[in-house]
């Protein structure tokens, strides 16, 4: 029997995924690590995408029973917390960081008790200057920096496992513009959606050793 690989967050694991067919896992990273999960290990593993675009920590915390915990998923993948940001800078609707912090936590708490031997990867939120982000962009900056330290002191909590992705963007952006990898500061192109991917590996490889 495959194990189950649960991908959770906002638009960037969203990424135009199907809410009807469990196949389509849209057209970001999580379909990458499908392919890539496929071809190394076969049919050890299924994945799930859960994503829902627009998603900030509230939301995840209000659906997580229905689209996490019923799930029983084997490993569970989060990226979340830019939304949390940027809604607040868009309509006054966002989580700030103290309580980002808090429903993160409480969201791990009630996992590790619903779901024990579940494997737990907490992505870094990330953002970099584009035309989404430049008009307030210490705003972003400064304000991403706090759920990335958040999301640190959560993972620990909860004994899961942290995946990078500021510093892989910011080296990337050495290479290439940074439209190149997030196409406006903030949702990845496919060349960012690989970056992630490639991230993500290195940590499930490690998590795995």
């Amino acid at each position: 029997m495959s194990q189950l690989i649960l991908f959770q967050g906002d638009s960037i694991t969203d990424a135009g995924r199907s809410r009807t067919d469990d196949y389509n896992l849209g057209a970001g990273y999580p379909v990458l690590l499908s392919a890539r999960l496929g071809r190394d290990y076969g049919t050890k593993y299924s994945i799930i995408n859960r994503g829902i675009s627009g998603n900030r920590v509230v939301d995840l915390y209000a659906r997580w029973k229905i689209d996490c915990l019923n799930l029983a998923p084997d490993i569970i993948s989060i990226l979340i917390g830019v939304n949390d940001v940027w809604h607040e800078l868009m309509n006054k609707n966002g989580v700030d960081a103290a309580k980002f912090e808090r429903v993160y936590n409480m969201l791990l708490e009630e996992t590790r008790e619903a779901l024990p031997h579940t494997r737990i990867m907490v992505l870094e939120p990330f953002v970099l200057l584009g035309h989404n982000t430049q008009e307030h962009w210490d705003y972003f900056r400064d304000e991403v920096t706090l759920r990335v330290q958040a999301a640190r002191r959560v993972a620990k909590n909860a004994g899961a496992t942290f995946v990078p992705l500021q510093d892989v963007l910011e080296e990337a952006v050495t290479k290439a513009p940074a439209e190149h990898w997030l196409s406006d500061g903030v949702h990845p192109t496919p060349a960012g959606h690989q970056l992630i991917a490639d991230a993500w590996m290195q940590a499930f490889a490690h998590m795995n050793t």
